[in-house]
């Protein structure tokens, strides 16, 4: 089915996420204890009672994306056949680090560790088995449960996006659902979701994290705390932001995200290094195995036979948080993860982010709490405790060079809200854009400045609490959503395998009209490296008269089929329509390689020291073969075949 492009500004979605965020706003900051009081008894109702449908779906979707990984689907790409990433490995995994846990981990690192420590729910307080019980469940909380959430949000949007050529956005995943009218005022309404959970989401963080900012200038530098310093960072945040979006993914995000990681790493291995080195990666070691050995009691622990506030204080507000911003995280994923098998992305975003993180915990969180445990540094634990916006600064004073660790560690504090905020208002503009990359500068520019001027508000007059209390509240209607979703991402996973098996199985009539290529012509084509102009001839003076005449027959049929061709000769590309069934492609594109070292001759008088082929593009992507030199009955027997084939795939589905 023939899906028609879409204007780079939808209209419905920004205006109406526009108008919905001020209006929100305003709510919040005139009237934030009213609003706070709603917000916050509405998240308590629905901890209290849909804590099981929180922790079932939680643990239904690291299951579900474990299964889409190991199964055959993991050999399917998040794109064409032919299609590569575009990002390497480390790249990838920076933007993945940066944007989905980040600033978090500044935060928390030391925080929670030594909170739990203080005030376990399963243990005597300040005990050694507290502190075990302390890094089991910061593990719990901040590992393979969080990044299966942004995992399947991505997987989603990622392959109805790069392998079925639909917009970008939240809408399309639920395609399978509703179709064509995810167009309509169904998906408008969901993309605007996305939009206000995504400007809540980074707004309500930036407003806390320069709260911690300015305390740790005021730690360290003696700056003083005030609105006035708090609004200055906004703002300065805010402009690096806009720049950095302004120049793009590639410039922009994909280089600040690269410094955080190097950043990152450089403190951790300069805390390892001059704290108890050998204790930590013992640590780290019996940490992981606590985990994953407790991980299944603590995933469906829900305290119903010993009720404890604490399950809503922690966990439960932990899978809010990380729902309510999937959004954000899953689309920004995606957007970086083309041409990745299901199986490399699985892998990648499960296992590599979250390693990261659980040592970045353990050299934190178990630093601190050794501290405070064997080395008489209670004073630690009482401050975290009164003000955990302290907690890494106090912590960093223990250390040798405690001067360089801290100025360090603010920097990374500052260039981590800078990615979070570039890359939200990356993933805003997309959603506004209808999924499109090449929106107005203008646009981008609006989205980092509204962010920035909602925290800003936000922390003038109050109310970012009870705004981040009702984004958390905004994840149970998505949480629905996303099971729906998911159960659509493996019904059309099921559908593309049994394509890819019936063409495979597929038994063809026999082949006519392929006389035998005499030997000497077949072996003078495989020797030849052709310029691109004789590709380029081929594909005008061969395949396109072949194309033409199918396609005269087909309309004596009664079926409609196109030809296109773009400006440069480079693609010509027949579409066969069959209405309200998937549609034929045939493509016959000019691909370019460079000439094997075997090649003799002159290689300056060549084409560039490259050669091109024909190669055959089908709806899912690259064939990886060559059609240059054939016969017109040759190309016009292999379009049949490839036909043939497609409509089998139909046959099969339709029983």
């Amino acid at each position: 089915m023939e899906r028609s492009a879409r204007p780079a500004w939808q209209h419905p979605v920004f205006t109406g996420a526009s108008a919905l965020i001020f209006i929100l706003v305003a709510l919040a900051a005139f009237f934030p204890e009213s609003f706070g009081e709603q917000a916050s008894g509405l998240q308590s109702w629905l901890f209290d009672n849909t804590s099981w449908f929180y922790v079932a779906t939680v643990a239904s979707i690291l299951v579900f994306v474990a299964y889409l990984g190991m199964s055959r689907f993991g050999a399917i790409k998040l794109g064409p056949d032919h299609a590569e990433p575009q990002f390497n490995d480390g790249s990838w995994f920076a933007m993945l680090f940066s944007a989905g846990m980040g600033i978090g981990l500044m935060f928390f690192g030391v925080a929670e560790p030594v909170m739990h420590f203080m005030s376990p729910p399963d243990a005597p307080a300040g005990t050694v088995e507290a502190a075990k019980e302390a890094m089991k469940l910061t593990f719990f909380h901040w590992g393979l449960h969080a990044w299966a959430i942004y995992a399947i949000v991505a997987l989603i949007l990622a392959f109805f996006a790069y392998r079925q050529g639909l917009p970008l956005t939240l809408r399309s995943a639920l395609y399978p659902l509703i179709g064509e009218r995810i167009y309509g005022p169904i998906g408008h309404a969901v993309d605007t979701f996305a939009v206000l959970s995504t400007v809540f989401g980074v707004a309500t963080s930036l407003g806390y994290g320069v709260l911690q900012i300015n305390s740790g200038l005021s730690h360290l530098f003696g700056v003083t705390i005030s609105t006035g310093v708090q609004v200055s960072l906004i703002l300065g945040i805010m402009l690096l932001a806009t720049i950095s979006v302004a120049t793009g993914l590639e410039k922009g995000v994909r280089r600040l995200s690269e410094l955080n990681l190097v950043l990152a790493v450089a403190l951790m291995l300069m805390v390892l290094l001059v704290g108890p080195t050998v204790l930590i990666l013992q640590m780290f070691v019996q940490n992981t195995g606590g985990y994953l050995a407790d991980m299944v009691g603590k995933t469906f622990n829900l305290y119903a036979y010993e009720p404890k506030a604490w399950l809503g204080g922690w966990t439960l507000l932990y899978w809010g948080w990380w729902l309510s911003w999937s959004p954000f995280v899953g689309l920004f994923i995606a957007r970086i993860s083309r041409g990745r098998t299901i199986r490399q992305f699985v892998t990648g975003v499960l296992f590599v982010p979250a390693g990261f993180t659980l040592a970045w915990m353990t050299v934190f969180g178990n630093s601190a709490i050794d501290l405070v445990l064997n080395q008489g540094q209670q004073a630690l634990g009482e401050v975290i405790s009164a003000d955990a916006s302290l907690a890494l600064f106090h912590f960093l004073e223990q250390f040798p060079f405690s001067g360089v660790l801290s100025v360090v560690a603010m920097f990374m504090v500052v260039v981590f809200f800078v990615t979070s905020a570039d890359s939200g208002s990356l993933v805003v503009d997309m959603l506004a854009s209808g999924g499109r990359e090449d929106s107005p500068l203008w646009q981008r520019i609006y989205w980092a400045a509204l962010i920035g001027l909602v925290a800003m508000v936000l922390l003038l007059a109050g109310g970012l609490a009870a705004l981040q209390t009702a984004t958390i509240a905004s994840a149970m209607p998505f949480a629905v959503i996303l099971l729906v979703a998911a159960y659509g991402l493996l019904q059309a996973l099921r559908l593309d395998w049994q394509k890819k098996a019936s063409q495979q199985s597929a038994n063809l009539a026999p082949r006519v009209a392929r006389n035998p290529v005499p030997w000497q012509q077949r072996l003078g084509t495989m020797m030849e490296f052709p310029p691109s102009s004789s590709v380029e001839d081929f594909i005008e003076s061969d395949v396109k008269p072949v194309m033409e005449t199918l396609s005269e027959e087909l309309a004596r049929r009664g079926v409609t089929a196109q030809i296109h061709q773009d400006s440069d000769r480079s693609r010509l590309r027949l579409e066969v329509k069959l209405g309200s069934e998937m549609d034929f492609e045939y493509e016959v594109r000019l691909a370019s390689y460079l000439r094997p070292a075997f090649e003799l001759g002159d290689m300056s008088e060549r084409d560039n020291h490259h050669y091109y082929r024909a190669e055959v593009h089908l709806r899912e992507g690259g064939q990886d073969y060559d059609v240059m030199g054939w016969s017109r009955e040759q190309v016009l027997g292999d379009i049949l075949d490839q036909y043939e084939k497609h409509l089998h795939f139909l046959h099969v589905v339709r029983e």
